[in-house]
């Protein structure tokens, strides 16, 4: 359960001080982590010593000592001499690792209920009673985030995104998939969704300048109970999805902030297609020539304002007029009308996810 590189630094750190060498091997004989070269010649003492009744035993100008997990027998260390001062050092070196054992147990233990509770693998009764026992408040604000990263397994950005949050001891940071990173952070009292965006892009500063990497990150709305805490996550990773869609401009976006972009990921493809249908004629809106689309977008930009818009596109306002009738009789809508407008708006965002979903995986 423990990474031989954590049990590395332990005996490293415990050798700086004590100026004793130590080994921590497996119940096979398999060297794990050393402070002292040729620690394999010993494999035959230790397989004899994991067979005897046992707990610590002098063998060969060596001590040798039991670790346990629960009962089971986890690490056999070896402290070099055989001195009543090495024998204290060893059995220290023993109750260090042993603790490290049950604080990573805690962790796991932790890190797996979140992971159920995010994707609604557990009964409700047994959300209660699982964090009753992992000391996890039942009724605490939390709001999800999902921080995706560029490549797949990005240890380095996980790593990063737990020393920043390594002091608050309520919040849950782990990974779900290949490519996401979670963490549910618990909201504290006065904290706003300006707020929460801001820690939004903390993550996003921090990883792009520590861990080197290009992220997104997305978050749901604060739920009050910990049941709640999957819909949450279900909400991230839709303003996820949606803002790749029609926000790509943007690194952090909220579920709350998706506006109509939310509604339209959520049509089905064939209503979709009878709506462009119905209203282009089986033309796309995204068909236009790029002159008439960056007048489109631009013309909305600026609020349906002739004169600011011509004035931006650097032409005359004369020509944006002709432009708009030209558009006007191509399709039968006025951009210069709300209501035209809204339904040519809405229609460019139905064809861009209808294109997104074509060229997805799913």
């Amino acid at each position: 359960m423990i990474s031989n590189q954590i049990l590395q630094n332990a005996i490293d750190g415990l050798k700086g001080i004590t100026r004793v060498d130590l080994c921590v091997c497996d119940t096979e004989g398999k060297v794990l982590a050393t402070t002292f070269p040729d620690a394999e010649e010993n494999e035959n003492s230790i397989l004899a010593f994991v067979d005897s009744p046992a707990d610590s035993q002098v063998i060969q100008g060596y001590q040798f000592f039991k670790v346990f997990d629960e009962h089971q027998l986890e690490y056999i260390l070896l402290a070099r001499g055989h001195s009543e001062d090495v024998y204290m050092i060893g059995k220290l070196a023993a109750f260090q690792i042993q603790n490290l054992l049950v604080a990573y147990k805690e962790r796991f233990d932790k890190d797996n209920f979140i992971k159920n509770l995010l994707l609604d693998n557990l009964l409700l009764v047994d959300i209660y009673n699982r964090a009753k026992k992992l000391h996890i408040e039942t009724s605490a604000k939390r709001v999800v985030y999902i921080i995706e990263t560029k490549y797949e397994k990005d240890a380095g950005a996980l790593e990063t995104v737990r020393s920043l949050f390594a002091g608050k001891v309520k919040d849950f940071i782990t990974a779900v998939d290949e490519k996401n990173i979670i963490l549910v952070k618990e909201v504290k009292p006065g904290e706003t969704q300006d707020d929460l965006e801001k820690t939004a892009n903390v993550i996003l500063d921090m990883l792009n300048t520590e861990a080197m990497t290009k992220v997104h990150v997305a978050f749901g709305t604060v739920v009050g109970e910990i049941k709640e805490v999957s819909r949450s996550y279900k909400e991230a990773k839709m303003a996820l999805d949606v803002g790749k869609i029609f926000y790509s401009d943007k690194n952090v976006i909220a579920y709350s902030r998706l506006g109509i972009g939310r509604l339209i990921y959520q049509l089905p493809i064939p209503l979709c297609k009878m709506f462009i249908k119905e209203i282009f004629d089986g033309k796309s809106p995204d068909e236009f020539d790029d002159e008439t689309l960056t007048t489109i977008n631009k013309f909305f930009e600026n609020s349906l304002n002739v004169s600011e818009t011509s004035r931006q596109l650097y032409i005359h306002r004369n020509t944006l007029v002709y432009r708009l009738d030209k558009l006007q009789k191509s399709t039968g809508l006025d951009l210069r009308t709300f209501e035209d407008a809204i339904t040519f708006k809405i229609a460019l965002m139905v064809v861009k996810y209808m294109k997104y979903m074509e060229n997805s995986d799913f």
